[in-house]
């Protein structure tokens, strides 16, 4: 004998019968072939079927007393565990209503009492060869979802590092403060949450949205890896050639995204944000900012969500050019441009929910900055 029929294990056939002697006639028709367990009652099947070992077909008598076949029949097919497991009626009711019934329980055959073993026989061994299938199927289903959510995960994980590889490459270019991309992907995310309601902005803030903004947030600088050192790292005020290079790094940010997006052939909802948030929030909402100087809503949400968590930001950290502020003060300033630099229902839900700003400032802060600073009352 080789080794895999060493391994086989022949089908079990689970029998239920109250008469001693269908239950005899029929284990001895299967034996050979199957292993076969035995029940005389509805009940005691029930129990059989709480064991571990569940059987792969069932040959279920109609009429018995206590729980009838179709009352079992109706209890497994109400079970997960038990519903996918084939069940043939045995029953002398050979009327067609009764066959009707049986089917319309679940049973995938009906046999008529008395039995004849050769159609038992051929009927219980196409009926394992159906769940068979039927099992090989399911579980290369199961697999395959599986694998799919696998490779999702990891396909996931490869694009967020790659997304903070670009960003964090950006920042170490820009300014001192490494946690500011975690900080402003926290912050917009909350902002999106608060708007998520509202009358101007449910339309787009679904929770798909909000989870890509979470995630195309740290490319909202990545256009400062083109602007020169002896700007970008600039102490002083910027000359008018100057500003007009660094303000370039929203036209190169998005120029940059697009590439990547051309490369891929195909259109990604997070690179469509991320190039939207890129190219625009440094737009403001009484069309002063830049690049296209657009005003009100004509300027993308993305855009004008991240406005409000970029500002916030910058404000209350060191930058080259400047110390840190009290959260105090930078909420005042976020205040004073309520209307002109900001969407005033934007800005309202930022200055009635400031505290979780802090909070998340306060969660993510620099390790090299004074965290003393950041904890000044209002």
């Amino acid at each position: 004998m080789s080794a895999e029929q060493s391994q086989y294990s022949p089908p079990v056939i689970l029998v239920v019968d109250d008469i001693p002697d269908n239950l005899m006639l029929m284990t001895d028709l299967l034996k050979d072939l199957y292993r076969v367990k035995a029940a005389n009652s509805g009940e005691k099947a029930l129990r059989v079927l709480q064991g571990d070992t569940l059987p792969d077909l069932i040959l279920l008598d109609v009429m018995m007393p206590g729980l009838s076949g179709h009352e079992v029949a109706a209890q497994l097919k109400r079970d997960p565990r038990t519903r996918d497991i084939p069940i043939i009626f045995l029953t002398a009711m050979t009327a067609t209503e009764d066959e009707i019934l049986g089917l319309e329980l679940g049973a995938v055959d009906y046999i008529a009492k008395p039995i004849r073993p050769p159609l038992l026989l051929a009927r219980v061994s196409t009926q394992l060869k159906i769940k068979a299938a039927a099992d090989f199927l399911r579980d290369q289903n199961e697999y395959l979802e599986q694998e799919v959510q696998r490779r999702t995960r990891e396909v996931t994980a490869i694009q967020d590092v790659t997304i903070q590889a670009m960003a964090s490459l950006a920042e170490t270019r820009d300014n001192e403060t490494g946690n500011h991309i975690r900080r402003t992907q926290h912050y917009i995310k909350v902002l999106a949450g608060l708007m998520q309601d509202h009358p101007r902005f449910s339309h787009f803030l679904s929770d798909e949205i909000i989870q890509v903004l979470f995630k195309s947030a740290p490319l909202h600088d990545i256009g400062k890896i083109g602007i020169p050192d002896h700007i970008l790292l600039k102490p002083g005020r910027f000359t008018e050639e100057e500003f007009e290079i660094m303000k370039s790094h929203t036209t190169l940010g998005r120029d940059a995204i697009q590439q990547a997006e051309d490369r891929l052939g195909m259109r990604v909802d997070f690179l469509s944000l991320a190039k939207e948030i890129a190219y625009s929030h440094q737009e403001k909402w009484d069309g002063s900012g830049y690049p296209q100087g657009l005003a009100g809503d004509d300027i993308p949400i993305s855009a004008r969500l991240m406005a409000v968590a970029d500002v916030y930001d910058a404000l209350i950290c060191r930058r080259v050019y400047k110390p840190g502020m009290p959260h105090a003060q930078a909420v005042e300033i976020i205040r004073q441009g309520r209307g002109t630099h900001f969407d005033p229902d934007i800005c309202d839900a930022f200055l009635a929910n400031n505290e979780q700003f802090h909070a998340i400032a306060e969660r993510f802060v620099d390790s090299d900055q004074d965290l003393a600073s950041k904890r000044v009352a209002q």
